[in-house]
């Protein structure tokens, strides 16, 4: 699943390229890095695959999420739609740009349900959020289809699913703006870092200029003295995840068929489950097979599964119990603990709404699906024995159910 698996030689030379010029910020110092950019070749490579005008590198995909939210102008007092099965950053970046995000239900995908957006709608809602999540894209045509007509921005959470896409259009080029993450744990990895995409070249100036203190960035000019147009804050990313990023990114398309061709061998193991059925996928070519996702028909099914699996050495996640990826178990969230004592936004005076209800009542699509989904993480390599021990536990917790 994740890319520090297959780091080695590639990513090696790419770093000692950055090392050897002793230039590790992406911006200045021209003469001395003799013509290493591994940021900025980095943004253009990745452009290229995605098939998309603009790509900035930041400092990780929450980082990507507050620039793409800031430069689209979602502002204290707005409103941003996002599904209840996420990781917290997703409201997280909202809350930091002032804005509240708005709970909405997901569907068989285990996405951001396209009919929960009217649901959600108020007089301040500005964006939606869709959420590719655990490698499989949610019908983001729908999505994207259901915004518009209701005048709403769309900025797509691929921290997820890199890589992947519906119907040959990659993921996170659909909407208005798209954030990659590129963490330890990710499909590609730079250890910490991220992406913003766009085809807009006013909302790829706005992020430009905030990701690094609204420098305007003007090759004409000296770093010092360019111009600025707004303020922003650093969230750039360096040269040494840049260099990282460039060995991983010429890997994806190679991992993203080495996971589908363990994922297809581990889900043919689980075919003659009872009652088992495996996640909706909107287009199954476009899965990047990060996760193999199966659920059964209750939840005391699906726990005595997932115990009997993790006996055998087969380890699997129920998202429902999870405290990092379920709106309703972040109790934090829940209590508006935001990081100021005034514990704003959702305090914030000038928000002339409601602040929405997070309670489980209001997503029941989430609270079964999710309740009785088990899934699997899938290696990139995973050796015969690995999957000997994945079929064994399989055939006994079988037994078991």
């Amino acid at each position: 699943m994740p890319g520090y698996e297959v780091i080695g030689e590639e990513e090696k030379r790419e770093v000692l390229e950055v090392l050897e010029t002793g230039v590790l910020m992406r911006y200045g110092f021209d003469k001395e890095r003799k013509g290493i950019f591994k940021v900025r070749q980095l943004e253009e490579e990745f452009s290229r695959y995605l098939g998309v005008s603009y790509a900035l590198g930041v400092t990780s995909g929450s980082a990507a999420l507050k620039v793409a939210l800031t430069a689209m102008d979602i502002c204290p007092g707005d409103e941003v739609i996002v599904p209840a099965f996420t990781f917290i950053a997703t409201y997280e970046a909202v809350l930091e740009v002032g804005a509240i995000p708005v709970m909405a239900d997901i569907d068989e995908t285990l996405n951001l349900n396209p009919s929960s957006i009217k649901a959600c709608l108020t007089p301040r809602t500005k964006a939606v959020i869709p959420v590719h999540m655990c490698g499989a894209g949610a019908r983001i045509e729908e999505i994207v289809q259901e915004a518009k007509s209701l005048g709403l921005l769309v900025l797509e959470d691929n921290a997820q699913s890199c890589g992947g896409s519906v119907r040959g259009k990659k993921l996170g080029t659909f909407g208005h703006m798209g954030i990659f993450s590129f963490d330890y744990y990710k499909t590609i990895t730079t250890g910490e870092g991220g992406l913003v995409v766009t085809n807009d070249k006013v909302l790829a100036d706005r992020a430009e200029w905030y990701h690094d203190h609204g420098h305007d960035h003007d090759p004409r000019v000296s770093r010092a003295m360019e111009g600025r147009t707004i303020l922003g804050f650093n969230f750039r990313m360096n040269e040494l995840q840049g260099a990282v990023g460039l060995a991983q990114l010429r890997k994806l398309d190679w991992i993203i068929q080495e996971q589908r061709k363990n994922k297809a061998r581990i889900k043919e193991m689980l075919r003659s489950v009872p009652g088992l059925k495996f996640r909706e996928l909107v287009d199954p070519e476009g899965d990047t097979a990060t996760f193999l996702a199966f659920n059964l028909p209750t939840e005391e099914k699906a726990l005595t599964f997932q115990q009997a699996l993790a006996k055998g050495g087969c380890d699997t996640v129920c998202f429902k119990n999870n405290k990092w990826h379920y709106v309703p178990n972040w109790e934090h969230f829940l209590a508006w603990s935001t990081a100021n004592s005034q514990k704003w936004p959702f305090t914030n005076p000038g928000y002339r709404g409601v602040v929405p209800d997070y309670d489980r009542s209001r997503i029941p699509i989430a609270e079964d699906l999710l309740g009785r989904t088990l899934f699997m993480p899938i290696s990139i390599v995973m050796p015969e024995e690995r999957m000997q021990t994945i079929e064994q536990a399989i055939a006994q917790a079988k037994r078991e159910i």
